[in-house]
């Protein structure tokens, strides 16, 4: 039971490169459906805050993680997000 949980704690980190190529790693939170596409949601190392990014698929086996823009759709994305979780996290406005 120990190796599973550590193999599922090691699975919800993500590494991801940035525009300078520099690596960095973010806990994977969850995936949100919003008006036909898919946001993750993250929370970088050594951070209590979220990151939010647009998933754009490449091809079946790639995809992209983009900066969302729009505050209205940040804004709503983070909400479905505060309601999934609002019996198991606190959250901070």
């Amino acid at each position: 039971m120990e190796n599973e949980e550590i193999l599922q704690e090691e699975e919800s980190i993500l590494t991801l490169t940035d525009e300078n190529g520099d690596e960095l790693n973010f806990e994977y939170l969850d995936c949100i459906d919003y008006e036909g596409k898919e946001y993750l949601i993250l929370m970088p190392e050594d951070s209590n805050e979220i990151v939010i990014l647009e998933v754009q698929p490449i091809d079946e086996e790639n995809e992209n993680y983009v900066a969302v823009e729009s505050e209205d759709t940040l804004d709503a994305v983070y909400n479905i997000f505060k309601d999934r979780y609002k019996d198991v996290l606190e959250f901070e406005d």
